[in-house]
């Protein structure tokens, strides 16, 4: 198999060789943008950011044990060869559309307003069964994350399983170019990007730009519980799963799983029943059991299956595999404090996944606590989306809400006119009392006011969800909930 060398390097991106001559072909595995992330024979990625130059870490990259750097400007005393090119980061597109193209293995792309890094980790641990697979790291899915990924395949790998994250129009399709995915998983159309993307319909638009890049013999793998999804055509053969009956690949909670229900029960585990039709044909109903919170955690499971069935698993293999799933940390996180059950879903939020992250709140026993902050992204829509947050939590039963950001103070306006319009149309009708239906709502301007109070807000056996988009830093709160005692 062919190798990335310093030398073909050059000669993709058309940029300038400087070193040794005895070092043109030295082989060059997998790429960093950080000197702290480098490993032997690796690329070095000079970017310049807001906050640090790359180039000014090269020596650094080289003595840790890269191979080469991909500079924009000469390094002097560099103690290694590099390339010098116009934009490193567009030559690092350049590379890994090249290095993907040497390998002749199936490639799932994945993508969704919501689910997405999970999706990825359950096919990831599901066809683990069986090959041995590369998947991106963490959530290294933008325009420098997946090339990054990309670079990472070697000779031992069977199966790809990459992340594609957006935020506008076109971004897909740069993406798709280095990818190549011959599966195409869509987990969701939500309301995400709302500032660049405008709506679902839009979403719709941007994710789907991936199909242009794929080949006719290729698979579109969507949600079929989603309408948007459902309506569409990728222009190739789809399986479409998810919990209705329509779907090729038919996902269900088991009836008697109290999963859900849980207080102090952890670690947390699903039961799920599979069936099958349409395209994906019909196989006798199995089931699964994932170590896994969320409601979500249905239907991402269905994209497992068919992603497993359609690489040649059986059901057993697919089943094995599940059942070594592991959350992403800031992803549905499950924690017995010793004084609650904290949910920490806080690496990012819309208005999609915040609706999920209720629903499942929602299903917990105890006093059910949301701490909620900004989504941010959202552009013009930003008021509204808030405020009917703030109403669904109150729909969903959440008997205390703290809000912290600026935009969060409308999510707790939401909340408290869904309490003012229960009172005045139902709970007269109803007869009920004060005390079984009116839920407590707080505001806060900062992280470090929402902290303090921490102590007189949090009770003894509450159940509490910290959801916010990742900037507003609400792994802080995540820190000071588990120092409650």
């Amino acid at each position: 198999m062919e190798h990335l060398t310093p030398e073909v390097i050059a000669e993709i991106t058309g940029g300038r060789y400087v070193g040794d001559e005895s070092s043109r072909n030295i082989r060059v595995v997998g790429a960093a943008r950080n000197d702290g992330e480098v490993e032997a024979g690796n690329l070095f990625v000079c970017i310049k950011g807001a906050n640090a130059d790359g180039h000014s870490f090269a020596n650094n990259a080289f003595g840790a044990g890269a191979a080469c750097c991909l500079a924009e400007r000469e390094l002097p005393n560099a103690a290694g060869p590099y390339i010098i090119v116009e934009s490193t980061l567009e030559s690092i597109k350049t590379i890994a559309a090249y290095h993907r193209s040497l390998f002749k293995i199936p490639v799932i792309g994945v993508t969704g307003s919501v689910g997405k890094t999970t999706a990825k980790e359950l096919i990831a641990v599901a066809l683990g069964e069986k090959f041995r697979v590369m998947k991106t790291p963490g959530n290294l899915n933008n325009e420098l994350g997946v090339p990054l990924t990309l670079l990472s395949l070697n000779e031992q790998h069977e199966v790809a399983v990459v992340e594609m994250g957006i935020s506008e129009f076109g971004e897909m399709s740069r993406l798709a170019q280095m990818v190549r995915p011959d599966y195409f998983v869509i987990t969701k159309i939500g309301d995400s990007n709302l500032e660049t993307l405008g709506g679902p319909h839009g979403v719709l638009r941007a994710k789907t730009e991936a199909f242009a890049y794929m080949e006719p013999s290729g698979y579109a793998i969507l949600n079929g519980d989603d309408d948007l999804l459902w309506g569409f055509d990728p222009g190739m053969r789809r399986v479409m799963y998810g919990t209705k009956e329509r779907n090729d690949i038919r996902v269900a909670r088991d009836a008697g799983d109290k999963a859900g229900r849980l207080s102090r029960n952890l670690p947390i585990t699903q039961k799920i029943h599979v069936s099958s039709g349409g395209l994906m044909e019909n196989r006798p109903a199995f089931p699964l059991t994932i170590p896994a919170y969320g409601n979500h955690i249905t239907e991402l499971a269905g994209a497992a299956v068919a992603v497993g069935f359609m690489l040649g698993l059986t059901e057993s293999e697919i089943a094995g595999g599940l059942l070594s799933y592991k959350p992403v940390d800031g992803r549905s996180i499950v924690t017995d404090t010793g004084k609650i059950t904290l949910v920490n879903d806080c690496y990012n939020a819309n208005p999609t996944s915040v609706m999920m992250a209720l629903d499942s709140l929602s299903t917990l026993v105890g006093r059910r606590v949301a701490i909620l902050g900004d989504m941010l992204d959202m552009g013009g829509h930003s008021e509204k989306k808030h405020y009917d947050m703030g109403a669904y939590a109150y729909e969903c039963g959440i008997e205390c809400l703290i809000c912290c950001g600026d935009n969060a103070s409308h999510i707790l306006s939401g909340y408290m006119a869904a309490e003012r319009r229960f009172w005045e149309d139902d709970c007269s009708k109803n007869r009920l009392s004060n005390s079984e239906y009116c839920g407590k709502a707080h505001h806060y301007p900062t992280n470090q006011e929402l902290i303090a109070e921490l102590p007189s807000l949090i009770k003894k056996d509450d159940a509490v969800l910290v959801k916010a988009s990742n900037d507003m830093n609400f792994d802080e709160i995540v820190k000071a909930l588990k120092r409650l005692d």
